[in-house]
């Protein structure tokens, strides 16, 4: 390579100029009483300008480099993120293939859903939430965030009638129980603080737990639910309100609690309507600036459960707006649901949009944690020389082969005449 040819061209030189005077030092020497003082271990020195500049040009200064995006900023936090990849243990394996992936940077936060099939399911008796739990509590900083059904049979397109009758058997306190064994599994299984993120898109029409039915019926079963959860000796849990982006069947404001009952206002956000911008996305009614403003006018900080690519397919500028819009807004965390056609790391469908998403976060840390100031190299202290003896300066690079300083003794003359 040229330019590993320039710098052996040069220390050759310097080499050869060092040997020269090393030489007549030391013939001087001989006759007048030099010694060397040794440095233990001396390093080379660098280049001084002199010799930086024997070659086809000359030294450059070299710029102090801009710290990359993976370095932390100081007073800038890297929202925490995750993705959803799987509910089982699958996921959990998952996660560390993606931060791979993203070049090592640190998904703090781990997103599962209990099925809503049956009540059991909804306590929490599933064989893969220990392994979830598990997870959590080997570093302290991970956050566990776990979606809840308000009902058995959750998917299985339960008529609205039969919804509004099972919205006030909850308001009335028939189903608290099964809360209550949630919250104490999710104690006992040291997860006293996980991200709860109950009824989401309530203001929907998939979920037998959605809102529209009877909003105010819904709001005393949210009530409900939390009250008792929070009952439970040893809980820290974080409650999070999480409608769908956009009015949808009716407006998620109709069905929020209040506020000593929410903990987050969050909101699912995917790529759709098809045709819609994402500057659409942010100003429709009940939109991404609808959530921002509400939650700041209500004091709570804001999440995106989920959020992907879909109606717009490969959609890259969906991609940098909506990654931009989370690092502007700051939310508590956000999790990428990373599947077809949602996703960019297990999707092959959308590859535009996934070197986006790799390259934005590739390497991210979290940035609330200090970086460790590294200990200081402590610098070699040359000796002092030999009483009566003068130091000369014969410059680094001769010193450097000669093992140490060269001095000549005081009385020198008086010794070789």
């Amino acid at each position: 390579m040229a330019p590993q040819h320039k710098r052996f061209r040069v220390r050759r030189l310097l080499v050869g100029v060092a040997a020269v005077t090393t030489s007549a030092a030391l013939a001087a020497g001989h006759a007048a009483g030099a010694e060397v003082v040794r440095v233990a271990d001396p390093r080379a020195p660098a280049p001084s300008p002199a010799a930086s500049a024997v070659g086809p040009r000359p030294a450059v200064p070299v710029p102090s480099r801009t710290p990359r995006a993976t370095t932390p900023v100081p007073g800038k936090e890297v929202p925490a993120f995750g993705a959803f990849l799987k509910s089982d243990a699958r996921g959990i394996a998952r996660m560390a293939q993606l931060s791979h992936w993203l070049g090592g940077a640190e998904l703090r936060v781990g997103h599962t859903y209990l099925p809503g099939n049956h009540w059991s399911d909804i306590e929490g008796d599933v064989h893969f939430l220990e392994a979830w739990a598990n997870w959590r509590n080997e570093k302290d900083d991970r956050m566990l965030v776990l979606n809840v059904p308000l009902q058995e049979r959750n998917e299985e397109g339960v008529p609205d009638d039969e919804v509004r009758r099972l919205l006030r058997r909850g308001a009335n306190g028939e189903f608290d129980h099964h809360f209550r064994a949630l919250a104490e599994r999710l104690v006992r299984m040291k997860v006293p603080d996980t991200v709860l993120v109950l009824g989401w898109e309530m203001n929907g029409t998939t979920y037998t737990h959605r809102c529209g039915p009877d909003p105010e019926s819904w709001k005393k079963y949210w009530n409900r639910i939390v009250t008792t959860m929070r009952s439970v000796p040893g809980q820290k849990f974080r409650f999070d309100f999480t409608p769908s982006r956009g009015r949808d069947a009716v407006p998620w404001t109709q069905c929020y609690p209040g506020d000593d009952v929410v903990d987050i206002i969050g909101m699912d956000s995917y790529d759709q309507p098809a045709g819609l911008s994402f500057d659409g996305q942010v100003n429709e009614p009940y939109g991404l600036q609808a959530q921002v403003d509400f939650a700041k006018a209500h004091g709570k900080p804001i999440s995106y459960p989920e959020w992907g690519l879909f109606r717009n397919g490969d959609n890259p500028e969906y991609m940098r707006r909506m990654l931009a819009w989370i690092d502007e807004h700051k939310p508590l965390y956000n999790t990428l649901t990373d599947y077809c056609p949602h996703g960019v790391w297990q999707c092959s469908a959308n590859p535009v949009s996934s070197r986006v998403y790799r390259s934005a976060l590739t390497g991210r840390t979290d940035e609330t944690t200090p970086t460790p100031t590294p200990e200081p190299t402590p610098t070699p202290t040359a000796p002092l020389p030999p009483e009566g003896c003068s130091p000369l300066d014969l410059g680094s690079w001769v010193e450097y082969w000669l093992g140490g300083k060269l001095c000549l003794r005081v009385d020198w003359w008086s010794r070789t005449h």
